[in-house]
């Protein structure tokens, strides 16, 4: 849970005379009153910390005139594994988390409409649409905690280490990393066998043969090292992963108004737009190192995408069969995608 700081007047009196003496406004060395720790899976490299975790950091530190500190914490340093995190924000083992949904299967069930196949185009408008889902039909699923922001990744890339898929023919029998269970069931209904896994596994089930390749955005690729397992890459919008960052509901309870605020003004509609572009942008410099390194890239013709959607549809029938209202919730999320994509444009 935060940690609260009380200072004392002795020390209150010193901050404000050498704030004075420097020329600086009090709070700039004032100590923080409330200390918020994040955690989240991936490395301090990848693009959750240094594009969403540390920029949101720093705004709340400086709009919060350091009476809010913020301590990050990556790669499961407060320990666990990934599908806990969920679970150690809701109880209070962190402050605030970025994970994914798909990691806890079954207890998101309506979030899971935004991992169907041939769902979203790019990361801005997919993350645009995410929220604007939540606030109107997701605030269930995720009453235990405070949603700071749900977003999604780029479309992602088939990563293959030795045989290259070019056509649905290819796909057979291949052992894949699947992301979530949604494009699990859309593997098999394109003749792949699916292999469940933490993306931190990944690497390791590539270099040992457990997997033939591995679902995954670009972005994600440099900070696991994947180029150097892989050699052939399919794109296609055959699927994004959605992810949550969150706060602890006694946490964000527990502010006073002011520093509720704070956090109000650095979460929500504007936060998904601003991440789902930054998601966009962070899928350059990996394919460009695949690129740079020789590696094949492949994508689906026109005839080819219609034969993988229609292979997949009955993965989307058997979600709109199982989910109360699902068929409608289906076409608002996909219209929700479409105007988000065409504001874009």
């Amino acid at each position: 849970m935060m940690q609260k700081t009380r200072r004392s007047a002795l020390i209150g009196l010193m901050a404000g005379a050498l704030g004075l003496s420097a020329g600086l406004p009090a709070t700039a060395l004032a100590e923080p009153e409330v200390t918020l720790r994040v955690a989240h899976f991936l490395p301090p490299s990848s693009t959750a910390q240094t594009q969403l975790i540390e920029p949101w950091a720093k705004a709340v530190e400086a709009d919060s005139g350091g009476r809010i500190a913020v301590e990050i914490y990556p790669a499961m340093q407060l320990g666990g594994r990934p599908p806990q995190l969920i679970d150690q924000v809701r109880t209070g083992v962190a402050d605030v988390v970025w994970t994914l949904p798909g990691y806890t299967p079954g207890r998101f069930p309506k979030t899971e409409v935004f991992e169907l196949p041939f769902m979203v185009p790019s990361a801005e408008a997919g993350s645009q649409a995410l929220w604007a889902f939540y606030e109107k039909h997701l605030r269930d699923e995720y009453a235990d905690v405070h949603p700071l922001v749900l977003h999604v990744h780029a479309p992602g890339t088939l990563h293959m280490r030795e045989d290259p898929v070019t056509k649905m023919a290819d796909l057979e029998g291949k052992k894949i990393r699947l992301p979530s269970q949604p494009i699990g069931r859309a593997l098999d209904a394109l003749g792949a066998v699916p292999v469940g896994m933490p993306v931190p596994a990944t690497y390791e089930a590539l270099e040992r043969g457990v997997v033939d390749g591995a679902l995954l955005p670009w972005e994600v690729v440099a900070p696991l090292r994947i180029n150097e397992l892989t050699r052939h890459h399919l794109e296609s919008d055959l699927y994004t992963a959605t992810f949550l960052f969150a706060m602890n509901n006694a946490t964000y309870a527990d502010l006073p108004d002011d520093l509720k605020a704070v956090i109000d003004t650095n979460s929500g509609a504007a936060l998904a737009g601003k991440v789902g572009r930054a998601w966009d942008a962070a899928e350059v410099p990996a394919r460009q190192a695949a690129k740079e390194a020789g590696h094949s890239f492949h994508a689906l013709t026109p005839e080819q995408r219609e034969r993988w959607a229609e292979a997949t549809r009955p993965v989307i029938a058997e979600w709109t069969d199982r989910t109360e209202n699902g068929q409608s919730l289906y076409e608002e999320a996909r219209a929700l995608v479409d105007r988000f994509a065409s504001e874009g444009e």
